[in-house]
């Protein structure tokens, strides 16, 4: 009897996997998928570009999470972009752009502000690792730039280590502050623009191109900077 019961359940389990859609089928924790990796910086962008709508229409794929890829990984690693971007919690570029494990190099600081930690770290993926593409991601509503505007606003005086977020943000909201428009937006995106251009003007990056780009947090999508 109980080897009858055995057999039955089994070709109950394989009818009812024959009978379940593709799609439906749960995902092989071993499976990895070989995507070509982005040699070029335009094909590097587009592929930033395309998984950041994926993630802001809700179908993000979570590529290069399985268990054969990360063990893949250990023996090398081959990112096609760096994301320069902020600390905010809202704004984690793996997610954003939605890529996996191996793809991007982040290095985020609040308010995308550099100093040398952060240049010698774009320099190792630009030289090193030979990305091709350099990625500065701003995003509205940004703590780091608040903080600028109410001390230029009130002259109180910055505490501790924020001193440096607001001592390198502040010419960006200096040279905005006349302009039409909302004065954090303009800041925001006079300091990420600042940013990529500071990036763009070492030599030690002239092998990369270098782009800005925009972060909406009520769309979820990404636009890149004129």
């Amino acid at each position: 009897m109980a080897s009858n019961r055995r057999a039955f359940l089994a070709a109950t389990a394989v009818g009812a996997l024959a009978a379940t859609p593709a799609s439906a089928a749960p995902a092989d924790p071993l499976e990895t998928t070989a995507r070509p990796r982005p040699t070029t910086a335009r094909a590097a962008l587009a592929e930033l570009l395309a998984g950041n709508r994926r993630y802001a229409t809700g179908g993000s794929r979570h590529p290069d999470e399985g268990l054969l890829h990360r063990h893949a990984l250990a023996a090398g690693q081959h990112p096609f972009a760096v994301v320069v971007g902020c600390i905010d919690s809202r704004v984690p570029p793996e997610l954003v752009f939605d890529q996996g494990l191996g793809d991007l190099i982040c290095i985020r600081t609040a308010g995308q502000v550099l100093d040398e930690a952060v240049l010698a770290s774009i320099q190792y993926g630009v030289q090193e690792l030979h990305i091709p593409l350099v990625l500065v991601l701003g995003h509205e509503r940004c703590g780091a730039v608040a903080a600028t505007l109410d001390h230029l606003r009130t002259g109180a005086p910055v505490p501790g280590h924020l001193e440096l977020l607001v001592d390198e943000i502040a010419p960006a909201a200096r040279r905005t502050r006349r302009q039409s428009g909302d004065w954090a937006e303009l800041t925001m995106r006079a300091n990420t623009v600042w940013v990529r251009d500071a990036i763009r003007a070492d030599s030690a990056f002239a092998a990369a191109t270098v782009t800005a780009a925009r972060f909406d947090l009520d769309t979820g999508l990404v636009s890149v900077l004129p």
